[in-house]
């Protein structure tokens, strides 16, 4: 059996799957278990709740595991993300040992070749002495290290289409011109398969990439021509720093600066694979690992056909709020904010369900949607995800997911959609889109924002904010009603002119 941690991020949600199909038992470890409800392998896989950080949790899912995926890291979740990383790792690697895991599996980050430790960003350094770690855990363990994954839905190539695709010229910083071995996401995921059958006396770190090295700026052209886009003209000046970088990546793509930095940072130094022992256990497919031009097409197919299975999204981002929504009637926590508004609807509730689900990404949020936009912006300047995230699926949610900046806390397919926000705020916020009749049983429109204050800020924000409420949620509960109402009307129409 396998236990994964990090399934609901991007690489863990893809990885169960794959397990899954080569015949493993998958037992997933997940902080909020009901996020993985929705996914379409959750029936065959066991999913537990806990988290790296907790000994008990992580004893209790390693025990009767062979397997052990380790694909979650503390990145963003403050200063001391590095310290979290180290204890997270130690523990999971004594849990492990003690249950008798027979091999550790870790996905880390390709670090450059002779750069000294204190030289390399936080994010890399942190990610190689998680790897040292597990390690040392007295554990057969395979780490591998990976650059710059390509992939639909992935940061790295959502981070180069938006910037390539947004700006025909670009002023960049000096890091396009360093050398970089991206590797398809595919390949990452049949080798982290393969892994699970690893001899026993094979306990090391491999090189991972695929079979082009190229600058970024090579990549980004790369990216132009696959996607039938003018040729780009790209001009590299040195004094753009990381967090510069970071801001700059965070204004032009949907990536926020505080997932853009990391990203950024790794590329201030070449990286590119050294050996490629890992055939040895895991043999190259027929031809070879997937090409740059390949892995780009295949990534970019699947954006157009709304095929993604997961994005970098898929994972809380960190710092946003993670609370649930203290609904329990006698919630004696404190101040709670709320805005309610409710609509007769002249349509089916599946209709009204379908707009409600379809919101959001193209749609929009049917009000205002100038002051949608600025907030978006006010959230990216002050290092939120903003409104460009999007949506996974034009048409279909699921607990989890990312909705501009929104997260899925809860589906009830058909009755109720619950959004919790990811935006920067001086406390939680969540809003509520219900379909139910009234008395008459006719179709009804009902919507709620809850706000729970942080402190006297908090209180001033809600009060500042609220002579908006009228537009902003006054104008979504009509015009979401409108939208449906008109949706029925044409199926009507559609339906006699057929």
């Amino acid at each position: 059996m396998c236990l994964v941690t990090g399934a609901t991020g991007y690489i863990g949600g893809r990885l169960v799957p794959q397990l899954l199909a080569a015949g493993y038992r998958v037992r997933c470890l997940a902080r909020t278990p009901v996020k993985l409800r929705d996914q379409p392998w959750a029936d065959r896989a066991e999913v537990v709740a806990g988290d790296v950080t907790d000994e008990a949790s992580v004893a209790a899912a390693a025990e009767g595991a062979d397997v052990a995926y380790y694909l979650v890291h503390s990145l963003g979740s403050g200063r001391d993300f590095e310290a979290t990383d180290r204890r997270a790792a130690r523990i999971f690697g004594e849990r492990a040992r003690a249950a008798g895991v027979r091999r550790i599996v870790y996905l880390g980050g390709l670090t450059p070749h002779g750069v000294p430790r204190r030289e390399l960003s936080p994010h890399l350094r942190s990610r190689a002495e998680v790897g040292e770690v597990l390690l040392a855990s007295g554990v057969p363990t395979t780490v591998l290290r990976a650059a710059v994954i390509i992939g639909s839905g992935s940061a790295s190539f959502e981070m180069l289409r938006y910037l390539t695709e947004r700006l025909p010229v670009m002023v960049t910083p000096s890091w396009v011109r360093t050398r970089v071995q991206p590797v398809a996401v595919r390949d990452v995921l049949r080798l982290l398969v393969g892994s699970a059958a690893m001899p026993a006396d094979v306990s090391r770190a491999f090189d991972v990439g695929g079979p082009d090295v190229l600058t970024y700026r090579d990549l980004m052209r790369r990216y132009a021509a696959v996607a039938g886009l003018p040729k780009r003209l790209i001009v590299p000046v040195p004094v753009l720093t990381p967090r510069l970088s970071s801001l700059w990546i965070g204004l032009v793509t949907p990536v926020p600066a505080g997932v853009a930095r990391p990203l950024a940072e790794s590329l201030r130094h070449e990286v590119v694979c050294h050996e490629h022992d890992i055939e040895a256990y895991v043999p190259d497919p027929p031809g070879g690992p997937v090409g740059v031009d390949r892995a780009l097409t295949l990534a970019l197919r699947r954006v157009r056909e709304a095929q993604v299975d997961t994005r970098w999204s898929s994972a809380a981002v960190p710092g946003a709020p993670s609370d649930p929504l203290p609904t329990d009637p006698d919630w004696a926590g404190g101040s709670l904010y709320t805005d309610r508004r409710q609509a007769v609807v002249d349509a089916s509730p599946q209709a009204l369900w379908r707009v409600i689900e379809g919101i959001g990404g193209e749609h929009g949020w049917y009000s205002l949607g100038v002051a949608w936009v600025v907030r978006g912006l006010v959230d990216r300047l002050f290092g939120g995800v903003g409104l460009r995230r999007g949506r996974r699926d034009a048409h279909r949610l699921r607990v989890g997911d990312s909705l501009d900046f929104w997260r899925v806390e809860e589906i009830e397919r058909g009755r109720l959609l619950r959004l919790r926000a990811e935006m920067r705020l001086p406390g939680l916020a969540w809003l509520e889109m219900c379909v139910d009749r009234d008395s008459e049983g006719r179709t009804r429109y009902r919507q709620r924002a809850v706000f729970l204050p942080r402190g006297l800020l908090g209180h001033a924000y809600w009060w500042g904010v609220a002579p908006f409420h009228a537009a902003v949620f006054g104008g979504m509960a009509r015009n979401i009603a409108r939208a449906a109402a008109r949706s029925a009307e044409q199926e009507k129409t559609g339906g006699a002119g057929g």
